[in-house]
């Protein structure tokens, strides 16, 4: 085995993911700014905020692909953290926004509309997925568990890309509409 002291971060990960998607979905049902703004800030820079945190997460992740592939643990690590940190930064933003602001609807129309929701679906289902997931990945690589961790990596690694790159997608294909 290795000397890396094992942790049990099994019971943190089930708090901290029945917690973020609970909140998430609770802030559906706040109330909303009546005027827009949030301590004199306009809410409508939040969804542009929240694509570049998105942009941000996308990228450090593939950073953090590209430096295990060249078995670079010690980036890969850095760059996961970073992808973390950006998600983090994301859910306040997002949590904020959606606490705040009235949610807006997709005005378009045809087979955008449908690319649209498409993507939107796939988007939310594997986001409060990406949660656990990205978790128990981050638990297994902090414990040097190296195989299980990359077993699931293996699945986590694609799916967190996709979530913050439809993140984005979702913003721009409804930013007309704010």
């Amino acid at each position: 085995m290795n000397n890396v002291k094992q942790r049990n971060y099994n019971p943190l990960i089930w708090v901290l993911s029945i917690v973020v998607i609970g909140v998430i979905f609770g802030t559906y049902f706040l109330p909303k700014s009546t005027d827009g703004t949030i301590l004199g800030m306009q809410l409508t820079v939040l969804p542009m905020l929240n694509a570049f945190l998105n942009s941000f997460t996308f990228l450090f992740l593939l950073i953090a692909l590209i430096m295990i592939k060249k078995k670079n643990i010690q980036l890969h690590r850095t760059f996961i953290v970073a992808a973390f940190v950006s998600t983090f930064l994301f859910c306040i933003s997002y949590l904020t926004y959606h606490a705040m602001a009235e949610s807006t609807s997709y005005g378009g129309d045809g087979i955008l509309m449908y690319i649209y929701y498409f993507v939107l679906l796939t988007h939310i289902v594997l986001a409060a997925l990406i949660v656990p997931l990205a978790l128990v990945t981050l638990g297994r690589g902090l414990n040097m568990q190296k195989e299980k961790h990359r077993k699931i990596a293996r699945w986590t690694m694609p799916l967190w890309l996709y979530v913050s790159f439809t993140g984005v997608l979702v913003y721009i294909m409804i930013s007309p509409y704010y």
